[in-house]
This record gives structure tokens, sequence and C-alpha cells, in this order.
């Protein structure tokens, strides 16, 4: 997609929304706009009451809004990056949304599952239980091979019964390979692929 038209997905989503204000997007960082427009629409059509995200950014405001809009709800932020952090807070502050996203920082930190290693969010703080919306985002996957498959694993035991898990960038053959992984390992989920710009998988339960 070309910067115009990326351009252009944003400024729909914006209007869709009620934003007064541009979004903050960054083009290596940022979720794309037809990702955040999957995970809004989702999320203003069932009023999730508990949702998760790993990395924070312009999905942050994107799911804060969605919330807002919804009078309910609350959105979850794991960041391992304290600037980014700090510049999501501001973020939300500036768009008189922080009342419903807590930014939590949490480094990465060694994790080993069924014999493999990771670098992952450190949830030694996180708390958070009956997740019914998990955004996966985040780490990056040039940290390492199959950087998101930790999320599902380390994350299941904080998941409602009736949870819905979008994992972004589903395009790459890591994300496939991860869910693929996921699929075997918990047979309770379906997966549906979107083919747009970055590919999306939604893993549903109950």
């Amino acid at each position: 997609m070309n910067k115009s038209s990326s351009a252009a997905s944003y400024q729909r989503l914006e209007k869709l929304l009620g934003f007064e204000s541009s979004l903050p997007v960054t083009e290596d960082w940022s979720a794309a706009a037809d990702y955040l427009s999957v995970i809004s629409d989702y999320c203003t059509n069932n009023k999730p009451e508990t949702i998760v995200e790993c990395s924070s950014g312009t999905s942050s405001l994107v799911l804060s809004r969605c919330c807002q809009l919804n009078q309910s709800g609350h959105v979850y932020s794991l960041e391992n990056g304290r600037q980014f952090v700090d510049q999501t807070q501001q973020q939300l502050n500036s768009f008189s949304l922080t009342e419903y996203c807590d930014v939590l920082h949490a480094p990465l930190k060694d994790v080993g599952i069924e014999g493999d290693d990771f670098q992952w969010y450190d949830l030694s703080e996180f708390s958070v239980t009956e997740i019914d919306v998990l955004s996966i985002d985040g780490p990056p996957g040039f940290i390492q091979k199959h950087s998101r498959y930790p999320a599902l694993p380390l994350l299941y035991p904080h998941l409602a019964e009736q949870c819905v898990v979008f994992l972004d960038d589903a395009a790459r053959d890591d994300e496939q390979d991860i869910v693929e992984r996921w699929l075997k390992e918990y047979p309770e989920f379906q997966a549906e692929y979107i083919e747009n710009e970055r590919g999306c998988f939604i893993l549903r339960r109950g």
C-alpha cells in the first residue's frame, strides 16, 4: 500500500471513531489502519470489558477510544520500552483517553517454554484476569524467531472463557508457524485468516 492510500485508510478510521485530531502514526512501527479497523470493529460491536495488547502506541488510542464510545471496558498495554511507555501515556493524555488505558512497563526477560527460550514481557507485576480481547503486535519479529509465540502460553491462564485473540503481521512465515503451533497446543481455539495489508489472524474460543 502506498503512502497516500495508507494515509486515507487512517483518515477513514479517525472519522469512523470520531477522533478530532489525526492519530500519531509512525510508518515503521504503527499497526496498519486495516488491522486497527478489524480490532476496533470487533470492540465497538462486542463491547469487551478487558482488553490486553502486546505493544503500545496508536493501537492504544484506538482501543481506548472504543472503550470511551462503549462507555465501558479498559485497555492494558504491555510495553517493554520505557520511552514508549511515556510516549503512549502522553498521547493518551493529549486525546483525553488516559482513564481508559494503563500502559504497563514490562521489560523483556528470558522465559523458557517447552524447551524453547524466548525474550518476552515480564509478567511479574501483571494481575489482569478474564481477558476478553488480546491483541498481539509485539515484541518485534527481529528480536528472535517466533517472537510472538509466548503470548498465548503465558497469557492463557488470564484469558476469559470466551475470548478473542488478534495477531498482527500474520502474513509473515513466523506468524503462520506460530498459529499452527498454537492450534495444536490449544485445540479449543478456531482460527480465521484475514488477507489485509500485513495479514491478520483471529483466534476464537467459546
